[in-house]
């Protein structure tokens, strides 16, 4: 196994989970978080002889959000279906659940750059050179989309629940 299969198979095993919870997190959609998880080990393995050696996760992670900031150029067209699939009863939500909703509701309101910002930031909590690094993008940029990506999620957390503190 010239090109380190087993390791592989355990990176991405590892990988798996914080992958697609990122991809999620940017996304909103289950599905698409795990293809863009998906697509990003592939493109990984491509040049895993290469990056086994330096930081196998930094490098996909890198994949992931370029990959996700590609799809929202070129937005994926929706595919009508048949049927409507049943939506989930709000009264017997878990309050985990809850809280995850409404994160999810709340990274929506953000455009796209400041949702990888905020995700890359607090999520993956990388510090504003390496997020400016993997967007391609400055450090200032970094900065005030993160400030305005949390104002806008301040402003989500009080419409939501008012009296909540921000």
């Amino acid at each position: 196994m010239s090109r380190g299969d087993d390791e592989f198979v355990e990176f991405s095993q590892a990988a798996w989970k914080r992958l697609v919870h990122a991809a999620y997190l940017m996304t909103g959609d289950h599905h698409r978080a795990e293809d863009a998880a998906q697509t990003a080990l592939a493109r990984t393995y491509a040049s895993w002889s290469r990056v086994r050696r330096q930081d196998a996760y930094a490098y996909t992670r890198r994949i992931l959000v370029n990959h996700l900031t590609d799809l929202w150029r070129r937005p994926i067209r929706e595919q009508p279906h048949d049927t409507v699939p049943d939506l989930p009863s709000q009264h017997d939500v878990a309050d985990e659940v809850s809280r995850r909703q409404w994160l999810l509701e709340a990274l929506r309101t953000l455009a796209p750059r400041e949702r990888a910002v905020v995700v890359l930031r607090y999520y993956f909590d990388l510090s504003e050179a390496d997020v400016a690094t993997e967007l391609g993008i400055s450090v200032g940029s970094v900065k005030s989309m993160g400030a305005r990506g949390l104002a806008r999620l301040r402003v989500h957390n009080d419409r939501v629940s008012p009296g909540a503190a921000g």
